[in-house]
């Protein structure tokens, strides 16, 4: 039965949902808006078109992804209710709210240039995010915040900050708390603070947040600016997020950040990641670990023989270099070259020779010489990565490379991503022949009942890095089962396997 707008929000809260558009860190803050919510009374729902309110969580990093929200909002918009579809059984949102990095970063200008989002809001409106989805369905205009760099509310130096989260007044998305307040008091929560979160899939994979914001300068990314200064969760929040995803049919947690690691940096803890990653194995019954969003100079020897030795970690490293050429990588605010970076390949693999590893590298950044160009194709047919994603560059205002010159024209970056991907495909195929007779572990996505297959990802396969498909010889494995197979063959970056006994 339809249930109309009228009845679903007799009780003084409605029915909202939300679509999320971007990275696993907005996977995170969109279940954090929906625990907060569903906290206080709203019903969360899957369907936008049933919904009283669509929430759009957005993405503001480069301009396809800003492109792709700005759809999402406007797709939104289209479903609206015009309040005359109820006797047709055809209930559409009564408001769309724009919510996320592209919200937060433009603020007061995108909501005079997209008329169709009923309400802009940002990170700060978060905790109060009930109080601000009713007035905006009872019709009360909502003035958007006018943006400003983030990176002010606290001290450059992380020594210089304070120890105790209430002295500052910003809200951190994904953190599942204010730091205004420093813990949550929700009155209808079925679990303890400090998680504040309701799952919007039913996958055995989910994402946690180690920290936000970036302490970093890269002169290419705009996401210090609008996301803040880095802040590490606590441990024990961590931990206990992990128990509770555990508990909930979670058998692989993703942890993301926009750079793990400098995880506990703030806390007085430059090597907390490895104190953690054993933590989680001992004190949490989560099959499997995944750790992204490594920056290169800062992965310890340490850190390495953590992760490779800790037995709920995946053997899978997600290293973001950007590029390889060091001229060029200096112009980014980066540090590294085509050797040391080598260097770090051949470390890893001489402690797991299976790991997989991924990375993104940008190609057209301003100043870059046919020379650097080569070079970064050289790095990438030396260092057979599993998985490589290719982005041209694109000026981003309030970047310092926005200024930079020269730029490099559009025809040849365009070309010389079409060069990239083409080398990039083909060496990830490679990559994966070389698996053929591997003895893979797959935590189960989905089971094709009819032609007996599992499919899912194994160790070294990110989330987005290809996946395997598992010939069954079992009839009670069920998605989120652990599943073993020998790799029999390959489709492009993914693999074939037939299972084998456990």
């Amino acid at each position: 039965m339809v249930t109309s707008h009228d009845e679903s929000f007799a009780d003084g809260k409605g029915t909202v949902a939300l679509v999320t558009m971007g990275c696993a860190r907005n996977e995170v803050d969109s279940e954090e808006l929906a625990g907060r919510l569903a906290a206080d009374g709203w019903v969360v729902m899957e369907d936008p078109s049933n919904a009283d309110a669509v929430m759009v969580n957005t993405c503001g990093f480069v301009d396809v992804a800003k492109k792709d929200s700005i759809d999402a909002i406007l797709a939104a918009a289209d479903m609206k209710s015009d309040g005359n579809s109820v006797d047709s059984g055809e209930v559409g949102p009564r408001a769309v709210v724009a919510v996320g990095c592209l919200a937060q970063r433009y603020g007061s200008e995108l909501a005079a240039t997209l008329p169709e989002a009923d309400a802009i809001l940002g990170f700060d409106d978060y905790p109060e995010i009930s109080a601000r989805l009713t007035s905006i369905l009872a019709g009360e205009a909502h003035i958007a915040h006018t943006p400003s760099d983030r990176r002010t509310l606290l001290p450059i130096t992380p020594l210089d900050r304070p120890a105790e989260a209430g002295t500052s007044h910003a809200s951190i998305p994904g953190h599942g708390r204010s730091i205004e307040t420093g813990h949550i008091e929700p009155s209808a929560l079925s679990w303890e603070p400090p998680i504040l979160r309701q799952r919007l899939d039913h996958s055995p994979v989910a994402p946690v947040k180690l920290a936000s914001g970036c302490d970093r300068r890269c002169t290419f990314c705009a996401i210090p600016s609008f996301r803040g200064s880095f802040i590490s969760r606590p441990p024990a929040d961590v931990l206990a997020e992990i128990a509770w995803l555990a508990t909930d049919g979670v058998r692989e947690v993703v942890l993301v950040s926009e750079n793990s690691t400098s995880y506990g940096k703030d806390l007085g803890d430059l090597r907390l990641l490895e104190s953690l990653l054993p933590a989680i194995n001992a004190g949490t019954d989560i099959q499997r670990i995944r750790v992204a969003y490594l920056q290169p100079a800062e992965v310890r020897p340490d850190l390495i023989r953590v992760m490779t030795s800790t037995p709920v970690v995946a053997p899978y490293f997600d290293l973001s270099f950007q590029h390889a050429s060091s001229p060029l990588l200096r112009r980014m605010k980066r540090f590294g070259g085509e050797e040391q970076f080598l260097d770090l390949i051949s470390m890893i693999r001489e402690q797991s020779p299976r790991a997989g590893i991924r990375s993104n590298v940008i190609v057209g950044f301003p100043g870059e010489t046919d020379e650097d160009f080569a070079t970064l194709m050289r790095f990438l047919e030396r260092a057979r990565l599993d998985a490589v994603g290719v982005f041209g560059y694109s000026d981003e205002e309030g970047t310092e490379a926005f200024d930079f010159e020269p730029k490099v024209p559009e025809h040849l970056i365009t070309e010389r991503v079409h060069r990239m991907q083409e080398l990039v495909d083909e060496l990830m195929s490679q990559r994966a022949e070389d698996r053929v007779g591997e003895t893979v572990e797959v935590i189960v996505d989905s089971i094709d009942v009819e032609s007996k297959s599992a499919y899912g990802r194994a160790g070294h396969q990110g989330p987005d890095d290809g996946e395997t498909r598992v010939q069954l010889v079992s009839s009670h494995l069920s998605v989120g089962s652990m599943v073993r197979g020998r790799v029999i063959a390959t489709e492009g970056v993914d693999l074939v396997a037939e299972e084998v006994d456990l």
